[in-house]
């Protein structure tokens, strides 16, 4: 019996402590190819081309105001390049949390775009920071898509929507 609470003890308390942080899932699976801007450095800049490296149910439910979608495992390279040839033009690409938006960014990197950055923490550190994001028709709102509850505990803030 004491077996048995013990186990059970470790598996529910066990759970809420080994929840991981942004910082945390970032270092596990990003490799640092991408150099990072923070929301706050992302806040001050003017001229940037701002892109939204998650998937289209995603971007329709909320996005970073005047983020251009180019989706993951939908990105065309040779489309965005035609359709944004200077390769000068400063970027920042970001996803959830920032793992998808590093791997579109290694693409334009090589693609011989010099000025990529990813942003740190993705939609869901601006949310958390109590940015607006913006949905259907640009119209201001709370709402974020975080997939599933394994997700939904990176973020704070917010109307939190799930896959359909």
């Amino acid at each position: 019996m004491k077996l048995f609470i013990t186990i059970a003890f470790i598996n529910i308390f066990g759970v809420s402590f080994s929840q991981k942080t942004i910082p945390e899932v970032i270092q596990k699976y990003n490799k640092n190819t991408v150099p990072y801007i923070s929301v706050e450095e992302l806040k001050n800049q003017e001229e940037i081309l701002l892109l939204d490296a998650r998937e289209q149910e995603e971007y329709k439910v909320s996005h970073l105001e005047k983020a251009i979608f180019v989706g993951h495992t939908t990105f065309n390279t040779k489309m965005f390049e035609k359709q944004f040839p200077n390769k000068n033009q400063p970027i920042v690409v970001y996803c959830s949390i920032g793992v998808r938006s590093e791997q579109i960014g290694e693409k334009l990197l090589k693609l011989g775009y010099t000025n990529v950055q990813n942003l740190y923490g993705g939609i869901f550190e601006w949310i958390n920071k109590e940015n607006l994001v913006v949905g259907a028709n640009n119209q201001v709102t709370d709402s974020i898509h975080v997939f599933s509850k394994e997700w939904e505990k990176y973020v704070t803030k917010g109307t939190k929507i799930y896959k359909k």
